[in-house]
């Protein structure tokens, strides 16, 4: 999906369309509807805290917004753009959407998270037929009805890469964005694909590509020049043959249609570092508002778990986990702020919190 959390905000708030707009920060920053029924909408300008940019649209990426920018950074480099909080839950119902969207053409899905899935085209009626002089006419044809049909039910647009496997998939339905359609061959690596840098490969992340270039190897075309023993002999057997299969655009993984999570989690980073006796009260609330969150995650989902977990982060930077395994499954939010409770009391709070966070694991499906 393009820029989907801003985009899901420009449809609720369409005077903001062209605009440079970033999602981040908390809820403070909610527009404010004014009685001639206008809003007014809080900007970057004089921004202070520590927040951090979950995503922002393209016209505020065109002047070096990004995600998981710091929101202060990000005022320096746009003060006028409007800031608005995050809507998981709006955000969600859109993910639900497009998906059923994308099924109803093509229901052969890998979900890989909120925004993102892979899709098999291989056996649709029609994906290996040619038409006129077009010998990928078929495909392309069905790729584009997937758009189609992702605009109609959403109202929001899409790009998508069609290409042998998945990891070129991945790389090409980044090539063309927003609102964007590629389709790649292997006969095209050497003209789309190796000119880029190797970071666009998913799986080379920042140790493997700075290692990369200390070793004079920017693009992944000058990755594909590598002789596979040279990378094996750096990078080891195992992920040395893989650098030399994604480089060529080798990839045999299938789609996984099926999936069971291992842990659902809520957190929180607060505005300002809390003291754990002074603020005692706004812990106690955010802790009960993360714990509702996280039972109705469960719940929805239809899912119980017996390891309940509390995540803190302190003014040092310093992260502590604690657990709690309990008797029987449970997704009731008392239950589970009990437990966390009892991690706390096992926690030194010398130091002042940033983050908070209450976390479920050892998940099975509810009423098993």
């Amino acid at each position: 999906m393009d820029a989907f959390y801003a985009s899901v905000e420009l449809l609720r708030y369409p005077e903001l369309v062209g605009q440079p707009v970033v999602i981040g920060g908390g809820r403070r920053h909610q527009p404010v509807t004014l009685p001639d029924g206008t809003r007014r909408f809080a900007r970057l300008a004089g921004y202070t805290g520590r927040g951090v940019a979950t995503t922002a649209t393209y016209a505020a990426r065109d002047v070096g917004v990004h995600s998981g920018m710091g929101l202060m950074k990000a005022a320096l480099r746009a003060p006028d753009a409007v800031l608005l909080p995050v809507d998981f839950d709006q955000y969600r119902l859109y993910s639900r959407r497009f998906k059923a969207a994308v099924a109803e053409v093509a229901p052969l899905i890998e979900d890989r998270g909120i925004d993102e899935i892979y899709i098999d085209l291989t056996e649709l009626a029609g994906a290996q037929d040619s038409v006129g002089h077009d010998p990928f006419g078929g495909v392309r044809a069905i790729a584009q009805e997937i758009r189609n049909n992702v605009r109609r039910c959403t109202g929001l647009t899409c790009s998508v890469g069609v290409t042998p496997n998945k990891l070129l998939s991945k790389i090409a339905s980044e090539l063309d964005k927003p609102d964007g359609l590629t389709l790649l061959t292997h006969d095209d690596l050497a003209t789309r694909i190796w000119p880029l840098p190797v970071r666009r490969i998913n799986g080379i992340g920042p140790k493997a590509g700075a290692k990369l270039e200390a070793l004079g190897i920017r693009t992944i075309g000058e990755l594909a020049a590598c002789e596979r023993r040279w990378l094996i002999g750096h990078f080891g057997a195992s992920y040395g043959r893989w650098l030399d299969d994604a480089a060529h655009g080798r990839d045999d993984r299938t789609l996984t249609t099926s999936s069971e999570p291992v842990s659902m989690s809520r957190e929180t980073t607060f505005d300002r570092d809390l003291h754990a006796v002074h603020d005692r009260h706004a812990l106690g609330a955010t802790l009960d508002t993360l714990v509702r969150q996280l039972a109705r995650d469960l719940q929805r989902k239809g899912y119980a778990g017996r390891t309940v977990g509390i995540k803190l982060r302190f003014d040092d930077f310093k992260t502590v986990t604690r657990d709690l395994t309990l008797p029987e499954p449970t997704a009731e939010a008392d239950a589970i702020r009990r437990a966390a409770g009892q991690c706390l009391k096992r926690v030194d709070f010398s130091r002042r919190l940033r983050l908070l966070g209450v976390r479920m694991a050892s998940l099975r499906h509810a009423g098993r």
